[in-house]
C-alpha cells in the first residue's frame, strides 16, 4: 500500500530519471544532428532539459528526499546507448528526430500523468510545474516535427546523395520492422491493464496496426524489396521485454499509456520522414497509403491521451492510492 504522496514522490524520481536520460542523448545529439537548425533545436532544449531536471530535483528535495541514483544511471547508460545506435546507421539525423519525437513523447506523458495525480492530491505546485514542463515538451515536438524535411535531406547527405527511389524500400523495411514491435507491445497491452477503456484503446489499434504491417509489407514487395527478417525480430524482442518491464511495475497502466503514447509519436516520426521520401521519388502510390496510415498514427494518439485520467485511476488502485 502506498498514500499518495508517497506516489507522487515516485514520479517525481521517474520523471528526473527520464530527464537524467534526456540529457544524455540530448548533449551529443547535436554534434550529430547533421544539419545547423536541427542542432540549434537540440541545443536549445538541452538548456530547456537542464532547467527541467533542476525543478523536478528541488521538488523532491522539498519533499525530503532526492533523485533514484540506480534508476538515473541506468537511463543514463540507456541514453548513451541510444546515440550509438544512431551512429551505427547510415541516416543519423532521421533516426536522431525520429526517435527525439518519441522521447518528448514519452516526456509529455509522463508529465501530464503527473499533473493529473497531483491534482488528485491537492499539490498545486507539482501540478503546475509538470503541466509547465509538459507544455515545453509539446512545443518541442512540434518544432522536430517541423524540421523532418531537413532530417531526410541530412540522412541523404550521409548516405553520399542517392536517389530518393533508391532509399524508398529502406525506408518502407524500417516502418515493417516498427510496426512489428508495436504489434509485439499491443498484443500484450490488453492484458497487462485492468480499465476496460484503456484496454480497448489498445486492441482497437492492434487490428489497425496489423493492417499497416500488411499495407507496408504489400507496398515494399511491390518495389522488388523484401522485409529485414534479423530487424523485425530484433525490435519484437525488444517489444516483449518492454512487456516483462510492464509486469514488473505494479503502476503498469500509466506506464504503458505513457510508453504507447511516445511508441506513436516514433512511428509518426518515421513515417514522415517515409511520405518526403516517396514525395521526392515520386511515388504517389506510397505517398497516398504513408498519408493515410500517418492520419491513422495521429489519431491512436490522441485517443491514448484522451485514456490518460483512466491510466492515473488504474495505476493509483493497482498501488493501493486510489
Amino acid at each position: 500500500m502506498r498514500d499518495l504522496s508517497d506516489q507522487i514522490t515516485k514520479y517525481l524520481s521517474d520523471a528526473h530519471a527520464i530527464e537524467v536520460q534526456a540529457l544524455a542523448q540530448l548533449r551529443p545529439a547535436v554534434e550529430a544532428a547533421g544539419d545547423a537548425e536541427i542542432a540549434d533545436a537540440i541545443r536549445e532544449h538541452v538548456a530547456e532539459t537542464e532547467e527541467h531536471e533542476r525543478t523536478v530535483r528541488r521538488l523532491l528535495e522539498e519533499r525530503g528526499e532526492g533523485p533514484n541514483r540506480l534508476e538515473d544511471l541506468v537511463m543514463r547508460i540507456g541514453g548513451a546507448g541510444f546515440l550509438l545506435f544512431a551512429r551505427a546507421n547510415p541516416d543519423t539525423p532521421g533516426k536522431l528526430v525520429a526517435h527525439s519525437i518519441s522521447y518528448e513523447g514519452l516526456e509529455t506523458a509522463s508529465y501530464e500523468l503527473l499533473a493529473l495525480t497531483a491534482d488528485r492530491a491537492g499539490e498545486d505546485e507539482v501540478a503546475a510545474e509538470a503541466r509547465r514542463i509538459a507544455g515545453q515538451e509539446w512545443r518541442m515536438i512540434e518544432r522536430l516535427e517541423s524540421l523532418t524535411d531537413r532530417s531526410v535531406d541530412a540522412s541523404l547527405r550521409e548516405l553520399g546523395q542517392p536517389q530518393p527511389a533508391e532509399q524508398l524500400p529502406k525506408y518502407l523495411a524500417d516502418a515493417h520492422a516498427i510496426e512489428e514491435q508495436a504489434i509485439a507491445l499491443l498484443e500484450r497491452a490488453p492484458g497487462l491493464v485492468e480499465d476496460s477503456q484503456l484496454a480497448s484503446v489498445f486492441a482497437d489499434h492492434l487490428a489497425e496496426t496489423r493492417d499497416h504491417e500488411e499495407l507496408v509489407s504489400e507496398r515494399l514487395t511491390a518495389l522488388g524489396g523484401d522485409t529485414s527478417s534479423l530487424k523485425d525480430a530484433a525490435l519484437r524482442l525488444g517489444a516483449l521485454q518492454w512487456g516483462a518491464f510492464f509486469q514488473g511495475h505494479p503502476d503498469t497502466p500509466g506506464k504503458l499509456a505513457a510508453f504507447a503514447y511516445a511508441f506513436e509519436h516514433l512511428e509518426i516520426g518515421g513515417y514522415a520522414q517515409l511520405r518526403i521520401v516517396a514525395e521526392r521519388a515520386g511515388d504517389e502510390a506510397t505517398v497516398e497509403l504513408v498519408s493515410r496510415i500517418l492520419e491513422q498514427e495521429r489519431a491512436a494518439a490522441g485517443r491514448i491521451q484522451a485514456q490518460f485520467e483512466a491510466a492515473v485511476t488504474a495505476s493509483l488502485r493497482a498501488v493501493g492510492a486510489a
